[in-house]
């Protein structure tokens, strides 16, 4: 049974959203670089050591979902079912990321990450970070007994699903033709056995 969070954690927790939601709100008024940390902790009344607390650099102030992206994409394979296959579970978890950063109200968000070099830069390495993470987890995991290599090939496929859908038109359709190359890398690498179901299924 999950525990839920006690007062001081969730006192936390708000003022990390809190001090997110503000600085979002400063960069598409005023710009990005015409925004500076201090104007933040200034405008969500916290202080500039509470914001450092929280975000560890101004870049992340943008990417406040990050860790809990990262987690679910290794959750989606660590918590799925014992008989579920892998790249059906991946392929909903990155429909789900994919559908929340293509909502009503992101357009101008993913505009000033484009404009901005060093939120582009800093999305890139996200995304890295992201996909050695699920690369580790699909190692561990004994039953699909993949080397480093297989392992590290398929998270790096998946991640670049999820940018490749959230640019397309039809972000749905494009899921669906990249994961049917996806689940097709993966069918060459699997042993026999580790293999069943399709993405479609």
């Amino acid at each position: 049974m999950t525990v839920p969070p006690g007062r001081r954690e969730r006192k936390k927790a708000a003022t990390r959203q809190k001090i997110a939601d503000t600085a979002l709100r400063l960069f598409l008024e005023r710009g990005y670089d015409a925004v500076g940390i201090r104007d933040v902790a200034a405008e969500a009344d916290v202080a500039v050591t509470t914001l450092f607390s929280h975000f560890a650099s101004k870049e992340a102030l943008v990417f406040e979902q990050d860790d809990d992206f990262e987690q679910r994409l290794t959750q989606a394979v660590t918590d799925r079912a014992p008989d579920e296959p892998l790249i059906p579970a991946l392929r909903r978890e990155i429909q789900s990321l994919v559908r929340h950063c293509t909502a009503d109200g992101a357009t101008p968000i993913w505009r000033m990450i484009d404009e901005s070099p060093a939120l582009r830069e800093y999305e890139e390495s996200m995304r890295l970070r992201h996909a050695e993470s699920l690369a580790k987890a699909i190692a561990a995991d004994p039953d699909l007994s993949q080397t480093t290599t297989a392992s590290r090939t398929i998270a790096r496929f998946v991640i670049d699903a999820y940018s490749l859908a959230r640019e397309a038109p039809d972000p749905d359709a494009a899921l669906d033709e990249i994961f049917r190359m996806i689940e097709a890398a993966w069918a060459v690498t699997c042993p026999s056995g580790n293999f069943t179901g399709t993405v479609g299924q």
